[in-house]
């Protein structure tokens, strides 16, 4: 039986900017470093979270993929058509002021959905496209 997610995805245009996205301006930490050759195994996470990875995953030739298909999810990512998340806060209007202040490029600030959440969206450094989330009380 599958009991739990360990690592996730995100595809990113350079590995060292990510790191630094990820880590400076999300607050992440460092969970995994590796470099095997050309390949780079680099995961960070939340720190509430130390069962979760998220694998910043480099868009290079490689493991499978054509130049094309490099490309074509280059353009996807930069596009901001491959979304993660949702992240979830205990406070999203303070996350978003906090992640504002950082530098962070938000495309909605918070807003009362009426099924639940508060939400807003943010962008990495890559153009990947997040939802922020916080469950109303």
């Amino acid at each position: 039986m599958i009991t739990r997610l360990s690592v996730t995805t995100i595809w990113v245009t350079d590995q060292n900017e990510a790191l630094r996205f990820y880590t400076e301006k999300l607050g992440f930490e460092i969970r995994a470093d590796v470099t095997a050759g050309e390949y780079r195994w680099l995961t960070v996470g939340a720190p509430s979270q130390p069962d979760l990875e998220i694998q910043l995953a480099a868009l290079t030739p490689g493991g499978g993929f054509t130049q094309a298909d490099i490309d074509q999810l280059s353009n996807f990512v930069a596009a901001g058509k491959l979304r993660s998340g949702p992240w979830k806060t205990d406070d999203c209007q303070k996350t978003y002021e906090m992640l504002k202040a950082r530098g962070v490029e938000f495309l909605q600030p918070p807003i009362d959905r009426p099924y639940g959440t508060i939400e807003a969206i943010f962008k990495d450094n890559s153009g990947n496209v997040m939802l922020l989330t916080q469950d109303k009380a």
